[in-house]
């Protein structure tokens, strides 16, 4: 399968007033043609920042962004407009990410007028309700505005609008965690059927674990910038080697009543991303932690085929 996105050790920093931030610090990994790499991790991980600076939303500090074989990493204003074709963006909030001054034509059709992709109007009108019936929005919707429609609805009209300009890579930016569970699964559904009809890419970020079994091919775990996991999504949830993606899996409700399973429970003071000590991030709230643990930050290394990990005791640990 055709590789389509590579990043190489990207790195996106912040300024504050006590120092840099580093939201995203050596991220590494390779995105196949077709297929749905899940970033999970609990709050302020850095995932929504690593979709973005993958997009070009935020530029990143350091690194390397190829996409179909082309190095994007620090492109200009007018490959930038180009690249916005294929690289979209679906955001976590189907209202705020909407402009409530625009009916749902207008915003679906947006993108088109920018790109001056249609010759006509006649174009343009059917091509806003070939991309409406696609998503799933009746035609009578054409004219409503976003405060007159639902929370699904809306995200319908936000997937529309990445859609339009029929982009190969899309970054989903947590879209259904804004929606009830019932709309939840009419979204996923449509995402993964608009995937097959259209053979499109996505980086799916979420905090939702169940969610991201149900549509992802790969998983990576990140932990405060960092990756600290990354294999296909049945192996992640057969099999789990670093301490901070066990204890994730361990918080997942399970709707059998017969299976006891354990819940690991982290304790200690979370590390500061502001300047962080070469050290490993997670060892403050690891059981396992040693020495070379708060002295030495560890790299990611396969420890089976295809499945990557950033622990300096894994092999101690799992008895590998």
């Amino acid at each position: 399968m055709k590789t389509l996105l590579e990043v190489n050790n990207l790195k996106k920093y912040f300024t504050t007033k006590y120092g840099m931030l580093h939201a995203v610090d050596d991220i590494t990994f390779k995105l196949e043609a077709g297929k749905t790499l899940g970033v999970v991790g609990e709050s302020g991980c850095g995932k929504s920042t690593l979709g973005r600076v993958i997009l070009h939303l935020l530029n990143p500090t350091s690194g390397q962004i190829i996409f179909s074989g082309e190095d994007i990493s620090s492109p200009s204003k007018a490959k930038l407009h180009e690249l916005r074709k294929n690289m979209q963006m679906i955001f976590q909030d189907p209202f705020s990410s909407l402009n409530p001054r625009q009916t749902v034509a207008q915003t679906i059709g947006e993108p088109l007028e920018i790109y001056r992709v249609c010759k006509n109007k006649q174009e343009y009108s059917e091509r806003v309700k070939e991309i409406m019936d696609v998503v799933g929005l009746a035609e009578r919707f054409e004219n409503s505005y976003p405060h007159e429609l639902d929370g699904g609805r809306r995200q319908r009209i936000g997937i529309g609008r990445a859609l339009a300009l029929n982009p190969k890579f899309i970054v989903c930016d947590e879209p259904v965690s804004a929606l009830d569970v019932s709309i939840q699964a009419q979204i996923l559904n449509l995402m993964q059927d608009l995937q097959k009809q259209l053979n499109l890419t996505y980086i799916f970020i979420t905090h939702d674990l169940s969610v991201v079994k149900h549509i992802s091919n790969d998983i990576m775990v990140m932990y405060l910038g960092v990756m600290v996991e990354k294999t296909t999504t049945k192996e992640l949830f057969e099999k789990q080697f670093h301490p901070y993606t066990k204890a994730l899996l361990s918080a997942i409700p399970s709707a059998n009543l017969d299976v006891n399973r354990e819940r690991i429970l982290l304790k200690g003071e979370l590390t500061s991303p502001i300047e962080p000590e070469e050290a490993c991030r997670f060892a403050p709230r690891c059981q396992y932690a040693e020495e070379i643990c708060h002295s030495k930050q560890p790299k990611p290394i396969e420890v089976v085929p295809n499945h990557f990990v950033a622990c300096h005791l894994v092999k101690e640990i799992n008895q590998l």
